[in-house]
């Protein structure tokens, strides 16, 4: 089944809205990237326009600013220590946005929005 996000056919009274148009290719949405934690999986979605997004399955490797010495460095991820997005993805090993990572150098809080961007950055906390 499609994802389809327009307005509803139904009123909140339940009656109906006469829609003047039909369904369009620009309207439809698709299901959650579950980004885990393994061996990197990039998936190319095509939107409309013709452009492509890319949709990140699954990540080993972030890249991580460090505050204080104002460097970017690529490092490994080794789990998931917390998410504020469900409790579950912990478990699962599932990586949002504002997830807390554990990797070699240290605890990171990612940044980016890996099933919309494609990548993983992240901010060295400690």
């Amino acid at each position: 089944m499609v994802i389809y996000q327009k307005r509803s056919k139904r009123k909140p009274s339940s009656g109906r809205y006469i829609s003047s148009e039909k369904k369009k290719l620009a309207n439809t949405g698709s299901l959650p990237t579950f980004t885990k934690v393994g061996n990197t999986k990039v998936k190319f979605k095509r939107e409309y326009g013709g452009s492509f997004k890319r949709s990140l399955l699954s990540a080993s490797q972030i890249n991580v600013l460090n505050t204080k010495t104002k460097k970017i460095q690529k490092t490994e991820v080794l789990t998931v220590v917390d998410s504020p997005a469900n409790r579950n993805f912990i478990r699962r090993n599932i990586i949002t946005k504002g997830s807390i990572l554990e990797t070699k150098l240290g605890k990171v809080k990612v940044t980016s929005r890996p099933g919309q961007e494609g990548m993983l950055n992240g901010v060295l906390i400690s």
